[in-house]
């Protein structure tokens, strides 16, 4: 998300995001000359608010929701997301107190808004209200590109959040990165939406685990696409599972209870009176609730390295004995040139599980 502040040296109100490579900042506007610090701080916190509530719509979309029902989660999603349409006039004409009330909007985003429009009119200055909303809209519009698989410019920042879907654009240009090079280019992490890397990440480790499995003549098990799993279920509901257990939500009781099944016995077996309580705590998910996407394509990514390690086992090698350091360095750079060209031929033909 975007965080605002103010500059008190030059005094005016500045953006800053990030991009995956680092964090970038732009001059908003310049802040009146008298206006009390405690209001202007009001107004950057009611914008940065804004901001990750927009976000949020990006990252919790409507369409990774069971449904759109009345009152389920997936309308409530479709219903903050519409609300797009609502900051503006929330800016320009916010609710007021009257009477001792305040109308508050359920939805974080409009009364964000609202709350923006409320320290504007406290400061009552039209060219920086006119400033503000510009930077809301120019916020909102990242959003929606983002959402279009289109992360360039301010919209960039969508690479450093975990989302519970996918673009298909985004998996496109994940892939086309992978055929580059299969073990793992680093524009990955600063220009594709990690969700979408992790997808299309998954499809490419499927196809270095079939090389290396006809190379060893070991079984090509990927846990991740068991079953008949596509890349694109398999790692949206991981990065799903994930972030709702950093919502604070207990995604899968069910699962949750065939966990807690025989713990007591594992307790017993293990713990002892001098135990670490981090050894010996349940984890609700494999991945960091905190970057679940990203920790999941690290992993990923790790995997097609660990293939390549494997399949390099079962080589057709020279004798290797008596090598100097240049001619063994020579080998295994073929032997990666040589496993990505495979893992591309496999990709390529088993393209369509990708989508």
């Amino acid at each position: 998300m975007t965080r605002y502040s103010i500059d008190r040296e030059r005094h005016e109100l500045i953006a800053t995001w990030g991009t995956g490579e680092g964090d970038l900042a732009t001059r908003i506007t310049a802040l009146p000359a008298d206006a009390d610090t405690s209001t202007l701080l009001g107004l950057t916190r009611a914008l940065t608010h804004l901001s990750e509530a927009a976000w949020h719509t990006y990252t919790h979309p409507a369409s990774a929701a069971g449904s759109l029902e009345p009152n389920t989660e997936g309308w409530r999603r479709e219903q903050e997301r519409k609300s797009f349409d609502e900051v503006a006039e929330a800016i320009t004409q916010p609710n007021l107190p009257q009477g001792g009330m305040l109308d508050v909007s359920y939805s974080p985003l409009v009364e964000s808004a609202h709350r923006t429009g409320r320290a504007l009119h406290a400061l009552d200055n039209s060219n920086l209200t006119a400033a503000v909303l510009a930077e809301a809209i120019t916020e909102l519009a990242a959003v929606e590109s983002a959402e279009l698989g289109d992360l360039t410019d301010r919209a960039r920042q969508a690479v450093l959040l975990s989302r519970e879907s996918a673009s298909p654009v985004q998996i496109a240009a994940a892939d086309h990165l992978l055929e580059q090079n299969p073990f793992g280019p680093a524009a990955l992490f600063s220009e594709i939406d990690p969700t979408a890397a992790a997808v299309a990440a998954a499809h490419w480790l499927a196809a270095a685990a079939q090389v290396t499995a006809e190379a060893s003549g070991q079984s090509p098990t990927t846990v991740l696409l068991e079953a008949g799993t596509s890349p694109y279920d398999a790692i949206t509901g991981l990065v799903r599972h994930a972030l709702h257990i950093a919502d604070g939500l207990l995604p899968d009781p069910a699962g949750l209870r065939e966990q807690l099944e025989g713990l007591d016995d594992e307790l017993a077996d293990h713990v002892g009176p001098d135990a670490d309580p981090e050894d010996t705590g349940l984890r609700l998910t494999p991945l960091d609730p905190k970057r679940p996407a990203h920790d999941l394509l690290e992993d990923l990514l790790a995997g097609i390295h660990g293939c390549w390690r494997l399949h390099e086992e079962y080589d057709e090698l020279d004798d290797e004995e008596g090598w100097d350091d240049e001619h063994a360095e020579a080998h295994q750079d073929h032997s990666r040139s040589h496993f990505a060209q495979l893992v591309r031929e496999t990709a390529t033909v088993h393209h369509d599980r990708l989508v």
